[in-house]
């Protein structure tokens, strides 16, 4: 097993429970938080998760952390139930734990990522015909 993928399991074992594209719709619904971690590239691509608060993965815990300067006003408390959403469910699991280490003890990310979302049929907004 090569360290990456040593690290992915460790990181996934730690979040124990990840969402598939349904449920995580069903957290946005209630009231919890969608983060977009993709590189404008491809939410320019394949477009982005109605609602979703994008937050390219080298600013994400700056603007996640409830109690930092330059939180985004959606990061309202620790208790806030996160679902981080890459491209396809694996820099999502590791930003994920990131989170839960700045005490973010809800989150966790989508399993298959956006490619899961969209291929489950649920809403996609600003994408591209191709």
């Amino acid at each position: 097993m090569s360290a990456i993928d040593a690290l992915l399991a460790d990181a996934r074992r730690q979040l124990g429970r990840r969402v598939d594209p349904e449920e995580a719709a069903a957290v946005q619904q209630a009231g919890g938080l969608l983060v977009d971690i993709r590189y404008a590239e491809l939410r320019d691509r394949d477009g982005i998760i109605p609602g979703a608060l994008i937050v390219e993965r080298n600013e994400l815990e700056w603007r996640l952390d409830p109690t930092g300067a330059h939180r985004a006003p959606e990061a309202t408390h620790h208790d806030l139930p996160v679902v981080v959403i890459c491209n396809e469910g694996y820099a999502s699991s590791l930003a994920a734990l990131s989170l839960r280490q700045l005490g973010l003890h809800r989150a966790t990310d989508l399993t298959g990522g956006f490619q899961a979302w969209r291929a489950a049929g649920l809403p996609v907004g600003g994408e591209k015909p191709r």
